[in-house]
């Protein structure tokens, strides 16, 4: 395989008759997202952010297999911790998600750093050296060897992930140099559409031996936020999380390469990265700004805020 053009199509093709489908959906995001920033209630401006970093961290734990209970998040952030090892354990990647979530959402990025190499090292660095030492290992499937993951470091080794087969390591470099170059200097428009691409790409990639799918969140989380100017109002998170199974089905199926001669031009297949696409724009990004435009309105917020702790 010629590794450095694998990764295509990187980009959604402007002759594709879905593309003006998809532009549709990133007005609208943009738009509604406007709505709900214009709607919002001077005294939650300053709180709200806090409850989305601990709902979104709530959530991505989940799509890891991971069940830290609300309750129990916001009791870490007070520093009360469980005397149980493994749930201490997940306590503090809780808390270190939201320590990372916390600096993203503080931060004045230019477009062009949304989607750089630079910045999802720096969000992977931050992750792991908060995480505690059982949480920094992983086991290879093959031989079984334990493999430590140093903060903001490319893999070392060759890995599978379920039926994909990742990148050789020495070939991760370029295609991160390319993923960068793809996405960096498009206009905010096409940015956002093409941030499901990017998030599906970095994940093939699989440039980290372990918290490639945290970062990929993160990443989609403040590109999303910075581009649309959103407030860190909402997150991509809870819509991953409560339709997980169709999302780890489109991820899949954007591992395949194209089915013919009409699925595009690339080696991968141009019409899953489309369905991707359209999936992440209406499920996991315009359905939550809507969700949190009816989360604000003062006379069901706190029924609100009680009923997602409990979903």
């Amino acid at each position: 395989m010629h590794w450095p053009s694998a990764l295509q199509p990187l980009i959604i093709p402007q002759s594709h008759p879905e593309r003006s489908k998809l532009l549709d959906l990133v007005l609208t995001l943009q738009k509604e997202s406007e709505r709900l920033k214009s709607r919002l209630p001077t005294s939650l401006a300053d709180a709200l952010p806090r409850l989305i970093r601990s709902m979104n961290c709530y959530y991505s734990n989940l799509i890891e297999g991971h069940n830290t209970h609300p309750v129990d998040i916001e009791r870490a952030l007070q520093q009360d911790y469980s005397q149980d090892q493994e749930k201490r354990a997940l306590q503090r990647e809780a808390v270190a998600h939201i320590e990372v979530q916390s600096w993203l959402d503080a931060q004045l990025f230019d477009r062009q750093a949304l989607f750089s190499v630079a910045l999802a090292k720096e969000i992977h660095s931050r992750f792991i050296q908060l995480l505690p030492e059982a949480l920094r290992w992983v086991e290879t499937p093959d031989s079984g060897e334990r493999i430590e993951v140093l903060p903001g470091q490319l893999r070392r080794n060759d890995v599978r992930i379920g039926q994909h087969v990742a990148p050789p390591v020495q070939e991760v470099p370029e295609l991160l140099a390319r993923w960068e170059k793809a996405y960096a200097p498009l206009s905010v428009v096409e940015q956002l559409l093409h941030v499901a691409a990017a998030h599906h790409r970095w994940l093939w990639i699989h440039p980290f031996n372990d918290g490639n799918g945290r970062v990929a969140r993160l990443l989609s989380h403040v590109q999303f936020n910075k581009l649309l100017e959103a407030g860190a109002l909402w997150s991509i998170s809870r819509g991953l999380a409560r339709n997980v199974d169709q999302y780890k089905q489109l991820l899949a199926a954007c591992d395949q390469p194209r089915r013919n001669d009409l699925d595009g031009r690339g080696h991968l297949s141009q019409e899953a990265l489309i369905q991707f696409t359209a999936f992440i724009l209406e499920t996991c990004a315009l359905d939550q700004v809507r969700f949190m435009h009816d989360l604000i309105q003062p006379q069901a917020l706190s029924t609100r805020i009680m009923r997602w702790t409990v979903e």
